[in-house]
């Protein structure tokens, strides 16, 4: 970095500016815990030497702590792809189910959004379509921020709900799915052909709350990709040229995740194995009723405070899915 002309070409400048980070954020921290290791080694060897007792409670709490940071290291450097330091698009789609699925992917939507402040991630609600009667019939969030789509595609699957309906006048208990697709943010120097001739674009006016451009211009875009039948829609930028750029983004996300799918076997690590939005297929189910209890069919991590787990406190999950995953690439 310190080399003459190294920021000659910002974009080459930045993306290894980048790298070294990711580099660095490994490497810091293990050098940080061997060294935490010796110290804590060569002090119980020093005391035993002097035959000092009673210090059994201390080194039990340093020893604690070293295993807390190792567990926190060893979830780090799962995340060694060059995609998973960056940035991704959350989509969220209800699935069989009616009203009560529109219901459950808002109740998801509303999770995630508090998971990203509860991280520390940005995100912007690119696209919100309102269900006929309640929730919502799709959802796409934009988040920014160290990591996020590393952690984010540990979310990737069909998620399953059960509980009594609200909906329903008798007070039955009700199942219901919406899926949840996490994709990459790929920057320009990526590749990806997209022709004009694949492509049909469509304008139509906003159906959010707020501002004054919302229901008064044809500023939300929505682009169909033939080859493809991906849809996406963006309509939270003010003009139809920035929710167009906007949406080229997460269609050039998604396009790129297909090649990648194509090329590699390991599909799974990057968003995950398609099914069908219905039984047999989720990832994780949300039980509120007869017993209250969330758990991941992946890693078995399961939880009761299934309010803590709605309202974003998502890391078990996450984490244990990251160590999920790097032991089940290795076989």
């Amino acid at each position: 970095m310190q080399a003459p002309g190294f920021w000659d070409d910002p974009k080459r400048g930045q993306k290894h500016s980048q790298t070294i980070k990711r580099l660095r954020d490994v490497i810091k921290p293990h050098k940080e815990l061997m060294a935490a290791v010796t110290d804590v080694s060569e002090l119980i060897e020093l005391t035993e030497m002097e035959g000092e007792e009673g210090q059994e409670e201390e080194f039990q709490k340093e020893v604690e702590t070293l295993e807390s940071r190792l567990e926190a290291f060893e979830v780090q450097c799962t995340l060694s792809s060059e995609l998973d330091a960056g940035d991704c698009f959350l989509n969220i789609h209800p699935g069989a189910g009616g009203t009560e699925s529109c219901d459950w992917a808002s109740m998801l939507l509303r999770m995630y959004l508090r998971f990203c402040e509860r991280s520390g991630f940005q995100f912007d609600l690119i696209d919100r379509q309102e269900g006929d009667e309640a929730g919502i019939k799709n959802a796409t969030i934009h988040i920014k921020g160290e990591y996020a789509y590393g952690r984010m595609r540990s979310e990737n699957g069909i998620h399953r709900l059960v509980r009594i309906s609200p909906f329903d006048s008798n007070s039955r208990r009700h199942t219901s799915f919406a899926s949840v697709h996490a994709s990459p943010e790929i920057d320009d120097s990526v590749e990806i052909e997209i022709l004009d001739k694949d492509l049909r674009v469509d304008t139509f006016r906003s159906s959010g709350a707020g501002g004054q451009h919302v229901n008064v211009t044809d500023s939300a875009v929505r682009i169909t990709h033939f080859p493809t039948g991906i849809v996406v829609t963006c309509q939270n930028e003010r003009s139809q040229h920035q929710n167009r750029e906007t949406a080229m983004k997460v269609l050039r996300a998604r396009l790129f995740e297909i090649a990648m799918q194509e090329q590699a076997e390991k599909a799974e690590q990057l968003s995950g194995e398609k099914k069908d939005i219905a039984w047999g297929n989720q990832i994780r189910s949300y039980v509120l009723h007869p017993y209250q209890m969330i758990k991941d069919l992946r890693t078995s991590v399961e939880r009761g405070d299934v309010q803590n787990v709605l309202d974003g406190d998502l890391d078990d999950y996450i984490d244990a899915y990251l160590r999920w995953a790097l032991k089940n690439s290795q076989k």
